[in-house]
């Protein structure tokens, strides 16, 4: 079946049945089996019926009949040959010959009104020669009671529709958690996750769905590793012609007079502009396509932040801007030194760009115990003017800048968050920016951290 609207129907249909089936099944063997119990306890009471009646009368026979049915829970009635009851009871309409029991049926009880119980008869002729029939209504013996159809029905429902509805919830749902795995992996940045190859031969909406989701995630991490291939090609290829130029710059320097020197000094700049582009196009490419070779050792976190936030005062002082560690918590974590110190750097560099004159740069290191474990929370807070609501989530895209002419002011590219994101990730961690009430923006960065009972292993 191709249609999962047709398995859903088809299922509740086929469980409805089911349960109808195995009702009447079952409530006919309970009730065959109960009336077999029966016939073997008929005999004695129709002998103590008899007994009852023939020693004290219609008085012995009532109160016998009656104890009969308080402890058997059976209607019973004792008839000579002229079929009259002994007992001084009116005789039911059932309890005559050919007579059927048709109760009125309760609310739901529909199968015992489809199969009405049929009068058992017995009779025995007793030592003084009359002749005794005992006309009984086998017991109900069912597991709920009268006579054990009612209740039995619901219980039959309820576990033939939660096996059918159980088997269906699980068919319906298996292709929906692998793909909903699937999918939290392809955000974390994971290009080749995949939902799976669905069963030989389902071919549902459900089926279509996850091979059209695993179709996207194979042309996306084509795509992806595509432009990272190009940009690690085009960057290579730029290597040459920047050597190229700077050795005709040194050799211009040599030939040309003073007059030069500013047009000079002005190529290199741009020269050198471009080789750090280069550079930092050709880190993002790494990281991209995982091709950064990481050594992951031991790091102490706190020390890190130490040499970076007093490296970043130096350069700070040209804007009359100071570098703030406000707080520091001795946190452990594994990574690689080199990369998550240029990571930590670009942002704390991007904020002293963009933050006022004779403000501060908060750096703030907290170890935490969060959802998935212990996590260092590094959050750097500037105060410049912030950016936009709606840019927060683009910060970290490469070449992404609110305003170009900003960008050009301060030599950015929009190349330096693009780069921490992406070794933040290979980290384990997550980075997010957020605007500040006070004014300027803050970017937080977490990171797994090791606990003390890691770092003693």
């Amino acid at each position: 079946m191709r249609s999962l609207f047709l398995k859903i129907f088809l299922s509740f249909w086929v469980a409805q049945a089911l349960f109808l089936v195995l009702a009447v099944l079952v409530t006919l063997a309970i009730r065959q089996q109960a009336e077999s119990a029966w016939d073997a306890e008929q005999a004695q009471v129709l002998n103590q019926a008899v007994q009852a009646y023939e020693s004290g009368g219609q008085a012995a026979l009532a109160s016998y009949l009656d104890q009969v049915r308080q402890s058997q829970h059976v209607r019973a009635y004792l008839l000579n040959e002229n079929d009259q009851e002994l007992s001084g009871r009116r005789l039911p309409e059932w309890a005559k010959e050919g007579g059927r029991w048709r109760p009125h049926p309760p609310p739901g009880d529909f199968l015992g009104w489809m199969m009405p119980t049929r009068p058992q008869r017995q009779s025995i002729t007793s030592a003084s020669g009359h002749r005794y029939t005992l006309v009984v209504l086998p017991p109900p013996h069912g597991p709920f009671g009268d006579p054990g159809i009612h209740g039995l029905g619901i219980f039959i429902a309820i576990v033939s529709s939660g096996l059918v509805c159980y088997l269906l919830a699980r068919y319906l749902t298996s292709p929906v958690v692998r793909l909903r795995a699937a999918t939290q992996k392809l955000a974390a940045g994971d290009l080749t996750a995949r939902a799976g190859v669905p069963r030989p031969g389902r071919h549902d909406e459900l089926a279509e769905l996850v091979r059209d989701f695993d179709t996207m995630a194979d042309r996306l991490e084509k795509s992806v590793k595509a432009q990272a291939r190009l940009l690690n090609d085009i960057s290579h290829e730029l290597r040459s012609p920047l050597a190229r130029l700077n050795v005709a710059l040194g050799l211009s320097r040599q030939r040309s007079g003073p007059e030069a020197q500013s047009s000079l000094e002005r190529i290199e700049l741009e020269a050198d502009r471009l080789n750090e582009l280069i550079g930092r196009l050709l880190t993002i490419a790494r990281l991209e396509s995982g091709d950064q070779a990481m050594q992951k050792v031991p790091i102490r976190l706190q020390e890190l932040i130490r040499e970076i936030a007093q490296d970043a005062e130096f350069e700070a002082q040209s804007r009359k801007c100071h570098v703030d560690v406000t707080k520091v918590d001795d946190c452990m974590v594994m990574g690689d030194p080199a990369l998550l110190r240029s990571a930590i750097e670009n942002v704390v560099r991007n904020a002293i760009h963009y933050t006022r004159e004779g403000t501060d740069v908060q750096i703030r290191l907290e170890c935490r115990q969060g959802t998935t474990g212990t996590e260092a929370v590094l959050k750097i807070s500037d105060s410049g003017p912030g950016v936009p609501d709606e840019a927060l989530d683009k910060l970290f895209q490469p070449f992404y800048r609110i305003d170009d002419a900003r960008g050009r002011q301060t030599g950015g590219v929009g190349l330096g968050l693009a780069i921490t994101e992406r070794a933040v990730r290979l980290h384990g961690g997550t980075i997010q920016a957020s605007n500040r009430n006070e004014g300027g923006l803050m970017i937080e960065i977490r990171l797994p951290a090791l606990t003390a009972k890691t770092e003693i292993g």
